[in-house]
């Protein structure tokens, strides 16, 4: 009651001052609130949204990492045994596919890097036709082992119908099991090594 009865004993100018001051804050609290609390909502929402957005990216990114960890695990299950020695090896697939080879030359081996090594025959086919050859270089790519035919130059033999002279150079890579561990520095010299 003493509220009211001071409020009873203010004069009108200070009545119309305090009738000011409350529409004022009525119209702070029914403006600004609302203002207030859509900024919070719109601040929440693109917290969420930028949590959310992280959370697919990584979503994203472990597929991407299972894609790759597949691809290393095919690939080392392909050199996983070594080629085998390429002129016996293209021997019985050429048989296979009826296919002679009257020259085949081994070339050096090459190592690619700390891992892998580059080891290729060059072949010549003589009077072969395309069927035949198709077959043939087929069973090389199906073969299961890491070849390629790294080169091939195809020649029309004469004007005998499907005839070719054919040169080719098959690659293998093989992958050493071992990788050299990096060498360790020396360990320095004690004191006690030191005093002679």
């Amino acid at each position: 009651m003493r509220i009211l009865e001071r409020l009873s004993r203010l004069n009108a100018r200070e009545q119309r001052i305090l009738n000011a001051l409350l529409l004022g804050a009525g119209v702070l609290f029914v403006v600004l609130l609302p203002i207030a609390l859509t900024v919070l909502v719109h601040t929440k929402r693109a917290e969420n949204e930028a949590l959310r957005d992280a959370a697919n990216s990584i979503t994203d990114a472990r597929d991407q990492i299972e894609k790759v960890k597949l691809e290393k695990a095919t690939t080392m299950a392909r050199y996983a045994k070594p080629a085998p020695p390429l002129a016996a090896f293209l021997a019985g697939l050429a048989t296979d596919a009826g296919v002679e080879i009257p020259e085949s030359q081994d070339r050096q081996a090459v190592p690619h890097g700390k891992r892998y090594t580059e080891r290729s025959t060059k072949i010549a086919l003589h009077k072969v036709g395309m069927l035949k050859l198709a077959k043939f270089m087929e069973r090389i790519e199906q073969s299961g082992n890491p070849i390629t035919i790294s080169s091939l130059n195809i020649r029309k033999r004469g004007s005998e119908p499907d005839n070719y002279d054919v040169d080719m150079m098959v690659t293998a890579f093989d992958r050493s099991a071992t990788v050299e561990a990096p060498k360790k520095p020396a360990a320095p010299a004690t004191s006690a090594e030191a005093v002679p």
